[in-house]
């Protein structure tokens, strides 16, 4: 390639469905999968011809062992980010907001799961996407996000 063309190399999109898992403490859940050093919202891969809202279903039931009702579910929007650890890859995220309080434990991939307050993180290994989603301003006083309808 001569220095007058242009790179047309893109870089590889990840789908993923992510969960913002809120607790009535103002808590949000954050999990860390085997071998990585950093946290991230809770969820995964969209698989071939899978709904986003499907894939984050099956995730946090293999992950997490959590299970919630689609009602109580907000779309926030999709979000794209550098993927953490891998080079020339993105993250495009459906991110969606779950209240609630239920008890979680890490299964299958993930090695640690944490409530952390999302407003004090200090020096906190995060994601870039997950850093990007925590600047959202959480109030429960407001409508947030767009409803989900159950099927």
């Amino acid at each position: 390639m001569s220095s007058q063309e242009k790179n047309t190399e893109t870089p590889d999109v990840i789908k993923i469905a992510a969960a913002v898992i809120g607790n009535s403490h103002g808590k949000m859940l954050l999990v860390r999968k085997r071998g990585m050093s950093f946290f991230m919202q809770a969820g995964g891969k969209i698989e071939q011809g899978e709904e986003p809202l499907a894939a984050l279903e099956r995730e946090l039931g293999e992950d997490l062992g959590f299970k919630f009702d689609r009602s109580d579910c907000r779309f926030l929007g999709k979000f794209t980010a550098p993927a953490e650890n891998e080079n020339h890859t993105s993250v495009e995220a459906d991110v969606f907001y779950i209240k609630s309080d239920a008890s979680v434990g890490p299964q299958v991939e993930i090695e640690q799961a944490i409530w952390i307050d999302p407003r004090n993180m200090g020096s906190m290994k995060v994601a870039p996407l997950t850093r990007q989603v925590l600047v959202l301003n959480f109030d429960d006083s407001k409508t947030i996000g767009q409803s989900v309808e159950s099927s």
